[in-house]
């Protein structure tokens, strides 16, 4: 399944896959291509069954994870910063600031837990309505193409 702006590589998206089946697992949702607050759009955002908000980057190569480092820009917008990859990606590029996940289009695995830097109560409240109107409006889209156009978001 291709992002519906089409700018996922293909590993990307089976990266995608694979973290948004683990999150399932541990009753997460997500929403991907978040623009958070700062302006800045991260890969996925997921919110937890006890409100918790975690960050997925994801990254698909060594020059992926070297082009980019606006993911230091993310950890004050979550309680948790994982970057996400496959395993031939060496993990040891990643910084010990965010949790590691390993993932295929199949699933993924937590080889590095993040460590946990608690939201303030406004940010949380202001997160947690951004991810409520976007999955919603994602849904509506779906469900009415005619309205992609006029997205409230």
């Amino acid at each position: 399944m291709e992002q519906f702006d089409g700018r996922h590589s293909t590993r990307a998206t089976e990266i995608e896959r694979g973290v948004g089946r683990y999150l399932r697992s541990l009753n997460f949702a997500y929403v991907p291509e978040l623009t958070l607050p700062d302006k800045r759009r991260a890969d996925m955002v997921a919110l937890g069954p006890k409100g918790q908000i975690w960050i997925i980057e994801i990254k698909s190569s060594v020059e992926d994870f070297r082009a980019d480092h606006k993911w230091q820009d993310y950890q004050s917008h979550c309680d948790a910063l994982f970057f996400a990859t496959l395993k031939d990606v060496p993990a040891d590029i990643f910084p010990v600031e965010a949790g590691l996940l390993i993932a295929d289009n199949f699933g993924a695995a937590c080889m590095r837990e993040a460590p946990e830097d608690k939201l303030s109560a406004p940010m949380r409240k202001k997160l947690t309505l951004m991810i409520a109107r976007f999955g919603a409006t994602r849904f509506h889209n779906l469900q009415d193409p005619a309205l992609n156009e006029k997205s409230v978001m």
